[in-house]
């Protein structure tokens, strides 16, 4: 793990950095090779296409959405033009099939203009 993205979640407050490791352990098995970084002051996957960020009492997990369909934007929350989230409270709130579920159609689908 780079030291920046392993900063980032070390400073974190329970639960939001077992979330954060829970989540971004997930991204990583589901797109193996996947690139990380942090970008916007939190750490985005495949180019941007993916974010997790700590907020005061959650983490949101960021998703694109060009390219999908109204249907399965409606999946995620928010009223970003280009990009999306679902909210996680605790570690116990993952649901691990569908976050799978999720990441593999916006890998299939989505596409991240100029991240």
């Amino acid at each position: 793990m780079d030291k920046e993205i392993a900063h980032y979640i070390d400073k974190q407050s329970s639960p939001q950095k077992e979330s954060l490791k829970k989540v971004r352990k997930l991204i990583l098995e589901t797109i193996p090779g996947c690139e990380e970084k942090i970008t916007w002051g939190v750490i985005a996957f495949a180019g941007g296409k993916f974010y997790i960020a700590a907020m005061k009492n959650r983490v949101h997990v960021g998703f694109a959405i060009n390219g999908l369909s109204k249907e399965e934007i409606s999946l995620f929350e928010g009223s970003g033009k280009t990009m999306r989230h679902i909210k996680i409270h605790s570690p116990a709130d993952i649901d691990e099939k569908k976050l799978v579920t999720l990441i593999k159609m916006v890998d299939k689908k989505a596409f991240c203009k100029p991240c």
